[in-house]
């Protein structure tokens, strides 16, 4: 049986498993993109969007889609995967499922807790409707595969008036329990406001065994709130990642997403802002650094809705081996969206000759005064700087990791989390091979 196939036929038994009220809204949610999701199927390479990205490597495994062995994980499991010298509120989920043994909560001036519970109690009747799935693109079949099966993810809901003072960690967990498993987590993040949060998400396979991860975030930033959101991508060759997010924003709010990827087999990224209002930033930033045959695919759209609002867009990439990246980034700006001020830029460097980099950057604009530009690069090492360098006794390895962590630092800079910019700093020390002055 094909996995299309196997996942519609085990919607019905996925619902009765968890004992869903058939009358409820989440309920014809989940039936509404089940139906989308039989009717568009997976997407393949003669669509525009997954031109440069086939699923077709990992859609032929036997996925487990409800993992039924359970492994027991304690905190030395996970505790290199966590940054542990922050105080910090942990939602650890492993297996699909939450652990709240390695994970700390919180109800008191906040909600930082877990979807499940959220969609079962009538407090948060409310806030399930007026959010849940309101943004998801309709026309996203993952993202309906992902809706199709909402259940377990983070839930974060700020009031307004309010700043957390601690990051929020959201980890995914896989143990390699089944030899195949498609995960599923739904994270929805509500921001009231004037308040501020700052949010780290990572998804980590912990055996050698076949992971797809089909993530859906729904971020709704209100009126002068930040949210500042970082994405950790450094996976095993085993296990991929489809990662969609979406954000919606209201007047003189500022949205930042930091994407950082490193490892994986496919990690599929598609990022798309929403403006609602005026005088809102948006801040998309990215730095890829692959080896192998690593491929990372980022798909990102600002749409500019209101005038006088900015879009600043950076995404870098070093590429070696036979890595593979693909950049498709575009920019709408609507006919009432006067006085944007937005920028685009994708850089590229390509270390071996087996490496590829497939780059689209896109503006549309139907304003007449604004501010756009848009550009890309694709290029090697200087070498005229790489031979100074050698010259003043710098051996050639350690020129070249420096070169190259120099050109992905624009990026690493604009993290906000001093102990979250070390870690990624010696990230790419180790993917460089190299020792940039400290101890990996």
């Amino acid at each position: 049986m094909e996995l299309k196939e196997k996942l519609v036929s085990s919607f019905l038994a996925f619902e009765n498993k968890g004992n869903i009220d058939l009358d409820s809204t989440v309920h014809a949610i989940r039936l509404n993109a089940i139906h989308n999701f039989e009717k568009e199927g997976f997407p393949t390479k003669k669509d525009e969007d997954w031109k440069y990205t086939s699923l077709k490597p990992i859609l032929k495994e036997d996925f487990s889609l409800f993992p039924n062995a359970e492994k027991s994980v304690g905190y030395k499991n996970i505790k290199d995967y966590l940054i542990n010298d922050i105080d910090s509120y942990n939602l650890i989920f492993v297996d699909g499922q939450f652990n709240s043994f390695l994970s700390e909560t919180t109800h008191e001036d906040c909600d930082i807790c877990v979807l499940s519970s959220a969609l079962a109690r009538p407090k948060y009747k409310m806030v399930i409707d007026n959010y849940l799935n309101t943004i998801s693109n309709k026309k996203n079949s993952l993202s309906e595969l992902n809706t199709a099966f909402v259940k377990e993810g983070a839930f974060i809901n700020i009031p307004k008036n309010m700043i957390v003072h601690k990051p929020i960690q959201i980890i995914n967990f896989s143990t390699g329990s089944e030899k195949e498993v498609l995960l599923q987590p739904r994270n929805l993040v509500v921001v009231g406001e004037n308040s501020h949060v700052q949010i780290i998400e990572r998804h980590q396979n912990l055996s050698k065994n076949t992971t797809l991860t089909n993530s859906v975030t729904e971020i709704f930033v209100h009126k002068r709130a930040i949210v500042d959101y970082y994405k950790i991508q450094n996976d095993s060759n085993e296990s991929s990642l489809i990662d969609s997010t979406f954000i919606t924003q209201k007047q003189q709010s500022v949205a930042t997403v930091n994407t950082l990827s490193f490892g994986g087999k496919i990690t599929r990224n598609n990022l798309e802002f929403y403006h609602e209002g005026e005088n809102i930033t948006s801040n998309l930033n990215g730095i890829s650094v692959l080896n192998d045959k690593q491929h990372v695919d980022n798909h990102t759209l600002v749409d500019h809705k209101s005038p006088n609002c900015e879009s600043h867009e950076l995404y870098k990439g070093i590429y070696a081996d036979k890595s593979v990246g693909v950049f498709n980034g575009k920019v709408i700006v609507r006919q009432a969206a006067q006085k944007t001020n937005a920028f685009q830029q994708n850089n590229s460097i390509l270390i071996d000759d087996g490496a590829t980099i497939n780059s689209k950057p896109q503006l549309e604009i139907f304003a007449d005064d604004v501010k756009c530009s848009h550009g890309c690069t694709i290029g090697q090492l200087d070498e005229s700087a790489l031979f100074y360098m050698q010259s003043r006794g710098i051996p050639k390895k350690e020129a070249k990791a420096l070169l190259l962590y120099a050109f992905a630092n624009d990026v690493v800079e604009k993290i906000k989390i001093p102990q979250l910019k070390t870690l990624i700093t010696k990230i790419i020390a180790k993917k460089l091979n190299v020792q940039l002055g400290f101890e990996l």
